[in-house]
Formats: C-alpha cells, structure tokens, sequence
C-alpha cells in the first residue's frame, strides 16, 4: 500500500514538472530590488512630499473651520428656522419648476421632430414644402387681388374726372379753371 502511495506521489510530481517551489532565504537583499530608485523618482517624491503634506494640512484646517461653523451656525438655524425652512421649501419649489419646464420644452420640442421625421418618412413629403408652396400661392393671390384693385381704382378716377369734365365742360386732361 506504501509503494502505491509512493508511485502516485511520484507520478504526480511528474505531471507537474513546471511548477516550481520558491523558498524564502531571508535577509534584506531579496524584499529590496536590486538597483536602487533613480534620480528621477527620488526627486518626484521629495517634491511630493511637501505639496501632499501641505495638501493634508488645508483639508484638516477646512474640516475644523466647518465644524466650528456648525457649531455657531446650528443656534443661529434654530432660531431663524420658521423663516428659512419656508424660504428653503420656496426655492426648491421654484428651482424644479424651472427644471420641470425646461424638461417639458425638451420633451415637446423632440417630440414635435420625431412626428415630422415620422410624416416625412411615411409621406415622403417634407412639410415645410408643403408650408411654402401655400405661403407663395396666398402671395401671389394677394398681388393680383392688389392688382385688381388698383386697376378698379384707376378706371373709377379716369371715370370721375371723365365725368367733371363733361360737367363742367372743360376736356378731359386740361387744368381745372381754364377752358379748352
């Protein structure tokens, strides 16, 4: 039974001859690389270390200045609390009106281009075609009804003065006051 436990050792041991057991010898050499850190990373950190430090101290400076402003300030929000909370809900109300309606002039507006992508796609018409070629034939109505008038407009003051003329029996084209 010992010799078969030993023969599967072995054939294990064999199946995995890549695998390579590392042994730790000690001392300092092995944790530490090789060659030292270059000029170039030793200046990075000495270079870092003030600014981080620096860095550090503001944001333990800031964090101390806005807990002793809390604790002056949570007296002062008591006390003015009925005025604030009702000017705080008033401003929040106004703030998501104005969101709410720029968010429904966003959703009309897309809406209203995908319903003419939509029509252009279904008719093969663009619409604004449609609105121009109307434009241009109510225009050129109203220039032949214009024409139309002031046609009516000169025969009835050829007309009048045809007719003074005869009244007065003065011809036609000649001033008025001298006779012909």
């Amino acid at each position: 039974m010992a010799d078969r436990d030993r023969e599967r050792d072995r054939q294990q041991l064999q199946l995995h001859p890549q695998q390579q057991q590392y042994r730790y010898e000690g001392g300092l050499k092995n944790i530490l690389p090789q060659k030292g850190p270059s000029a170039s990373q030793i200046v990075a950190i000495v270079t870092l270390l003030p600014v981080s430090g620096t860095l550090l101290a503001l944001a333990g400076i800031t964090l101390a200045g806005s807990l002793i402003g809390l604790a002056f300030a949570t007296p002062v929000f008591l006390i003015f609390s009925p005025v604030l909370v009702p000017a705080a809900i008033l401003i929040a109300g106004a703030v998501t009106a104005f969101l709410t309606s720029g968010a429904f002039g966003l959703t009309g507006l897309s809406s209203l281009s995908w319903v003419l992508n939509s029509f252009r796609q279904a008719t093969g018409r663009d619409p604004q075609d449609y609105a121009k070629r109307r434009v241009q034939e109510a225009t050129a109505q109203v220039g032949e009804k214009t024409r139309q008038v002031g046609e009516t407009i000169k025969a009835k003051g050829q007309e009048g003065v045809g007719r003074e003329g005869r009244e007065s029996g003065a011809a036609v084209g000649a001033p008025a006051g001298r006779p012909a």
